[in-house]
């Protein structure tokens, strides 16, 4: 069997992308190319690295938006029922019990938060900060 023939045992699309950007030369004037690794690369958790890094470079997780989000929702209710406007105030809770789900669903469970009532909504505020 030739090697133009050969069937990979496996899917390695990184692979392949890294191997055709290595063979046009894109692996030749890299930072950092030709220094050793710096020893925090070796310690701790790689989740944890990898949180670092992402942190680094500006990323936030879908449920930290979310978290931001309900708590801009929910100065808004607030708002709304010191004026007085009681009228879409039950779909406005309905809508963050929605994404409070939402979040609970992607965040780390120590993070959890429960759902919130029209009464509650004031009480509630400075648990999403």
């Amino acid at each position: 069997m030739s090697e133009d023939n050969k069937i990979p045992l496996y899917n390695d699309p990184i692979g392949d992308i890294l191997k055709s950007y290595s063979k046009e030369g894109g692996m030749e004037n890299l930072k950092g190319q030709g220094k050793p690794l710096p020893k925090e690369y070796f310690s701790g958790d790689t989740f944890q690295r990898f949180q670092k890094i992402a942190n680094d470079a500006g990323y936030k997780p879908h449920w930290l938006k979310l978290q931001h989000e309900i708590k801009e929702q929910l100065h808004m209710i607030s708002a709304i029922k010191t004026q007085g406007q009681s009228s879409e105030l039950t779909d406005l809770v309905n809508a963050v019990n929605e994404k409070i789900n939402e979040h609970n669903k992607h965040c780390p469970p120590p993070m959890f938060k429960g759902r919130v009532t029209l009464d509650s909504v004031d009480r509630v505020i400075n648990l999403w900060k």
